[in-house]
């Protein structure tokens, strides 16, 4: 009878070995996993109309939906899409916002550059500059990804396309973390009693960096359901 009831579970077992065969959004992969058996199960309950006993039409029905192997490659290729699309449209609201803001209590409460006595030497200030402009490069570059993924899903590889859409954010991500650690060790290096903020400005900071960690965190997500597409 034991064996009986495995059998008759073959619907269950088959979705349970393709979930544990994905990574990506919780929901979303609850969601595909909940299509995938209600789609299952109607194809057996049709094989029942057509006479075959419960056991047989689960097995019938999983066999035409396909290998488990192969609809979980098609799965994970949305899965990592849909993903790489989420750290992209992050990176390319939350970049700005986030140096906007910054800039603006630096003038609020630190002041311009000549506030500080005297002006920092100019590769300082080229250090300075290339970090601003960081986050609106990565941010554009994240902008332009989305667009040229929408234009081109259609016609190339969606594997490839979850790939390039991946690399980017973790590239951009990357790019801001670098100007961030350039520019604090470079303060350190003119005047390390610039790096004691006003509170408002500690705070924004701690922000800035529980941001960019997380921005981080998600890039790489993206890059890891990516890249388990075979």
């Amino acid at each position: 009878m034991g064996a009986d009831v495995m059998a008759a579970d073959v619907i269950e077992r088959y979705v349970s070995d393709l979930g544990s065969r994905l990574r990506g959004s919780k929901k979303q992969v609850r969601d595909m996993l909940t299509e995938t058996r209600d789609s299952l199960t109607d194809a057996a309950e049709a094989h029942l109309d057509r006479g075959l006993d419960e056991t047989e039409a689960q097995r019938r029905a999983v066999e035409e939906f396909g290998p488990v192997r192969e609809i979980a490659n098609e799965y994970q290729a949305e899965l990592a899409v849909a993903y790489g699309t989420r750290t992209l449209v992050w990176l390319a609201i939350v970049l700005p916002l986030m140096h906007m803001t910054w800039e603006y209590g630096r003038m609020l409460f630190i002041g311009p550059w000549q506030d500080f006595g005297a002006m920092p030497p100019p590769w300082y200030l080229f250090i300075a500059k290339a970090n601003d402009l960081t986050s609106g490069i990565a941010s554009g570059v994240a902008l332009v990804a989305l667009i040229l993924g929408r234009v081109l899903a259609r016609r190339f590889d969606t594997k490839l396309l979850a790939k390039i859409g991946a690399g980017v954010a973790l590239g951009a991500v990357g790019a801001v973390l670098l100007g961030n650690i350039s520019i604090i060790a470079a303060t350190a290096h003119v005047d390390a009693a610039r790096l004691v903020q006003s509170l408002p400005m500690s705070i924004a900071s701690l922000i800035t960096w529980i941001v960019i960690v997380r921005l981080g965190l998600l890039a790489r997500r993206s890059l890891s359901c990516a890249t388990i597409v075979a």
